[in-house]
């Protein structure tokens, strides 16, 4: 029996990591917590290899949360160039993703804007680029979509608004 509950925990525990959520704060999720309810507004702009995006986070969860350090992550369909040149506290991490930090935010907070540049590995017509955010000893969205959005970018020189 002991080793069915170890296990029981152990696989949730890989879970919630593969799933991008430290296991604390998967059980903060699970057992009531503070929820995240991140959400990003800006715009962003395809130009040939160069994506330029700038937005805020906004946190419009309930409760004060002062601890918690939110991370964006930005995944693109497309493979970004080798080289990047990104602002302080934004991070390659992969084929196709960026992290950048947001601080910590209390309920209804505004975070500093964001704002930086990324070069794609090729030109495409198109690009989708995907938000989400993982916490970091702090709250979790229950409903999984806190903060989740895409914006899919056409090649037109346009500013696209999230």
């Amino acid at each position: 029996m002991r080793r069915m509950r170890v296990a029981a925990v152990c696989g949730a525990a890989v879970v919630a990591v593969v799933g991008g959520v430290a296991p604390e704060a998967a059980a903060a999720g699970r057992l009531g917590g503070p929820e995240a309810e991140l959400t990003y507004h800006g715009s962003a702009v395809l130009t040939g290899d160069r994506v330029d995006v700038r937005f805020t986070p906004r946190r419009t969860g309930q409760g004060t949360v002062p601890d918690a350090t939110a991370m964006v992550r930005m995944r693109w369909s497309e493979p970004l160039a080798d080289r990047q040149e990104l602002p302080q506290g934004c991070a390659r991490a992969g084929k196709r993703v960026v992290w950048c930090g947001v601080g910590a935010l209390d309920a209804g907070g505004v975070g500093e804007p964001v704002a930086l540049r990324v070069r794609l590995r090729d030109a495409p017509s198109e690009v989708l680029v995907e938000f989400d955010t993982v916490w970091r000893g702090g709250p979790v969205d229950g409903t999984l979509r806190s903060g989740g959005q895409r914006v899919l970018l056409l090649d037109t020189g346009d500013e696209y608004h999230f």
